[in-house]
């Protein structure tokens, strides 16, 4: 379990889906997670859809997250990047099943960014990260 505190600014209404900011418990260790796509492990975009990428890709942040000792809940921030906003919005139902499937209820920091492109070809989405570990 994970010691970060949550932070809302009082009077604020309460986010749905991230968290405003994330205090990190002190004495963790730091780890930056570099964009991932919606890659298997020979490096191949698998899926198509939407939801699909977003799993896989929020699957590997996790796994580099689990490489390192970590867990899910320690993750502090997710920044997403999409090649289409309307794509993210119209899948929110899946996407949501998606992240809750691989996070639980943990939500970090997060930014969603629309993108001309990603550098890789087929790739809809790409998803960094900071996790601290304890």
């Amino acid at each position: 379990m994970s010691s970060h505190e949550m932070i809302h600014p009082p009077g604020w209404d309460p986010p749905k889906g991230y968290s405003n900011g994330v205090l990190a418990a002190p004495g963790g260790r730091l780890l930056f997670v570099a964009g991932q796509v919606a890659w298997s492990a020979e490096q191949t975009i698998v899926g198509e859809d939407f939801p699909g990428q977003f799993r896989q890709a929020l699957s590997n942040v996790v796994d580099v997250v689990r490489t390192a000792g970590g867990a899910p809940e320690h993750l502090t921030r997710l920044t997403i990047y999409v090649t289409d906003r309307n794509a993210y919005l119209d899948n929110l139902r899946d996407v949501g099943a998606a992240y809750r499937e691989i996070m639980g209820r943990h939500f970090p920091a997060m930014a969603l960014v629309q993108v001309a492109a990603l550098i890789e070809t087929g790739a809809q989405i790409e998803i960094e990260g900071t996790a601290v570990l304890p």
